[in-house]
């Protein structure tokens, strides 16, 4: 039975220190890795897969490994953050694969990018035509930046020379899970009175919404848990 408790406090610990590690490391560490961030995540999952359950190797070996490779990840960002060689060295550079409608194939061997993920990636960015793109380069994180040609690009009010009313803030999120977000009517110097009163001009019961949000042009976007919609496309099918 000891062994079980130790597992089970070795998890808990694992956890702990990986949270915090990852509050420490940042946003990016997690959401847009490099080549060291790929390298670090793999071993810090590692160390703290052993810590969970080799009980073969000692607790405060594994959280002494573990504390000494985060520090090693900081500093390395710190160093990164200093000289720009060191964030190339570490993150590598940007990588041009089509220049003004044409692949450059050298560039994609290099990388080992197939024409099959090229264009996955191109129809992930609304484009479904090569001819249509100016400059496509592959970011350090992997994902596909792509600049369109000036002929194919959206339309916008600019370009249009229509006005458009400023937007200085935030939407401002007002019920979540049929909770009043009580800070967020503070900050933002709103009363539950007129929250309550925009649910009465709706015919609303605060129980009855999901999901409430101020939107910057000080519309409020309202989700019931009753949606009335008959048949939804995400219906499953009946066996």
């Amino acid at each position: 039975m000891s062994e079980f408790i130790e597992v089970m406090f070795r998890t808990i610990l694992a956890f702990i220190m990986l949270f915090c590690a990852a509050r420490l490391l940042g946003k990016q560490t997690i959401s847009q890795m490099t080549y060291f961030d790929f390298i670090a995540s793999i071993t810090l999952g590692a160390i703290i897969a052993n810590l969970s359950f080799n009980s073969s190797l000692k607790t405060h070996h594994m959280v002494f490994s573990f504390t000494w490779f985060v520090f090693v990840i900081l500093l390395i960002a710190f160093i990164s953050l200093k000289s720009r060689k060191a964030r190339k060295f570490f993150a590598g550079d940007p990588t041009i694969v089509i220049q003004n409608g044409m692949i450059l194939e050298h560039n994609m061997r290099k990388m080992r990018y197939t024409l099959d993920y090229l264009n996955q990636q191109l129809r992930g960015n609304d484009v479904f035509d090569i001819h249509e793109v100016l400059f496509a380069i592959v970011e350090i994180n992997g994902t596909l930046t792509v600049l369109k040609k000036p002929q194919y690009r959206n339309v916008n009010k600019q370009d249009l020379s229509l006005q458009s009313s400023p937007e200085e803030v935030l939407p401002i999120e007002l019920i979540m899970d049929g909770q009043i977000i009580h800070d967020n009517l503070t900050q933002n110097k709103l009363g539950k009175a007129w929250l309550e009163s925009e649910l009465q001009k709706r015919k609303l019961q605060l129980g009855e919404v999901v999901y409430a949000v101020l939107a910057a042009n000080g519309k409020i976007y309202i989700d019931t848990y009753i949606d009335n919609i008959s048949s939804p496309f995400d219906k499953e099918p009946s066996n």
